[in-house]
């Protein structure tokens, strides 16, 4: 039998059932499976990843790639995937042969979520101005393992939203967990499993920051050791790439709670899992 048309009306070009550009692409169910996979040691796979990436993102990258190596699959860069004015119906259409998945890093968070809807293949969000989902189930499978079950954590964000605590919030949404937003009150709005605080004013358990947007500028969000008395001294973890005298008043490594250069080591085990997780289930 020969090769599907391409993706859009034709029945026989199913769309893959994972795609992962948020956290809300998944069920519950499907984070917890994640996260069990992220604890085993990882099986040999076969295929091969489309991997295209967009700016730095020197953790990220280097953990996938590792992952990639640890899975036994191969990948061909395809730089610039979603810069071109081609129709993203007709770059799957012809680039969905040749590969197993794709994992993209791409600003243009719109155009990259029209790709997956086009594509057969399990695409992989590694980072959107709107989204960064890798790394937020990673930090949450870091607290729920090293901290507590999730469920039970106090965890708050600090700042502006930004693509991170964009996914923090999806992900409080699948899960049913509960969490504290500190920000400026223009940025509060209704949202289910979100509450938003205008100050430091409720303890938490953990607190992550994120580096701030290029467009925000605003000293009382620079986050003080004294904010983090009122929050309980709790448990620090800034999103990388982090910068002191932005989003941080202090130097975080100083700072008892910090929760380590280490636990970004988790990057790997996750993004692995959820590599495996995609291809068995695409």
């Amino acid at each position: 039998m020969g090769f599907p048309a391409g993706p859009g009306s034709d029945p026989r070009y199913l769309l893959s059932e994972i795609q992962l550009i948020d956290i809300d692409d998944l069920a519950a169910g499907e984070v917890r499976a994640i996260w069990d996979l992220a604890a085993k040691a990882p099986q040999r796979l076969d295929g091969t990843v489309a991997w295209s990436f967009e700016g730095n993102g020197i953790r990220t990258r280097t953990t996938f790639l590792q992952a990639f190596r640890d899975l036994g699959l191969a990948w061909t860069e395809l730089p610039q995937l979603l810069k071109t004015d081609e129709r993203v119906v007709d770059l799957a259409g012809y680039l969905d042969p040749f590969y197993s998945l794709y994992v993209i890093r791409e600003s243009d968070h719109a155009r990259l979520r029209a790709f997956a809807g086009a594509s057969a293949r399990p695409v992989i969000n590694a980072m959107s101005a709107q989204a960064h989902p890798c790394e937020v189930l990673t930090d949450a499978w870091f607290i729920d393992q090293e901290v507590s079950p999730i469920t039970q954590v106090r965890i708050g964000l600090w700042g502006p939203p930004t693509n991170v605590l964009r996914s923090w919030h999806a992900l409080a949404r699948v899960l049913g967990i509960e969490l504290l937003h500190f920000c400026g009150s223009e940025f509060h709005h209704h949202g289910s499993h979100i509450g938003f605080r205008a100050a430091a004013d409720s303890l938490v358990d953990v607190l992550v920051t994120d580096s701030w947007p290029t467009s925000f500028s605003d000293p009382a969000w620079t986050l003080s050791r004294a904010q983090l008395a009122r929050l309980g001294n709790p448990r620090l973890l800034p999103t990388p790439p982090f910068y002191v005298g932005k989003e941080l008043g202090f130097d975080p490594v100083l700072y008892e709670g910090f929760t380590g250069y280490a636990q970004k080591r988790a990057l790997l085990q996750v993004q692995r899992a959820i590599v495996a997780h995609a291809m068995a289930r695409g």
